[in-house]
């Protein structure tokens, strides 16, 4: 099974990044936690701060080199995109919406997912773990 995980704006910054709000474990250890503990899937990530980017990896990985599953945290666009949600609802691997942080105890502006419509599920707010548990869902 090849599932792949796409991060969006600021994520880079994860363990260093508002470490009350995003905790301080790296992308790096989430990773490492994620390939120990499945160590059955072939898992890829993909980070970018551009809105088009994440489109065309969403539509590269739908595609041209297609993954049986996406884990997809597209930070603040997720309150923004419709053509990431676009790009989501146009190919047919299934997606999970993952946040680190719980959206609806956040400003109201994020309260509202443009993407969620368009995906298999939504897990926020439980830190780094909505990672496995999305990886978890994918592979059930």
């Amino acid at each position: 099974m090849k599932i792949a995980i796409i991060n969006g704006p600021n994520l880079n910054l994860l363990g260093r990044r508002e470490p009350d709000k995003y905790g301080t474990l790296s992308m790096e250890n989430i990773l490492a936690d994620l390939h120990r503990d499945n160590p059955d899937i072939e898992l890829s990530y993909h980070q970018s701060n551009h809105e088009g980017e994440i489109i065309d990896t969403l539509h590269r990985l739908g595609y041209d080199e297609p993954v049986d599953g996406i884990v997809l945290n597209a930070g603040a666009y997720t309150h923004t995109s419709l053509a990431i949600a676009d790009a989501i609802a146009a190919i047919p691997v299934p997606v999970v919406e993952v946040h680190l942080t719980n959206i609806f105890a956040r400003e109201t502006v994020r309260h509202t997912s443009l993407i969620a419509p368009v995906c298999r599920g939504s897990i926020s707010g439980f830190g780094a773990k909505v990672y496995q548990l999305a990886v978890s869902a994918l592979s059930l």
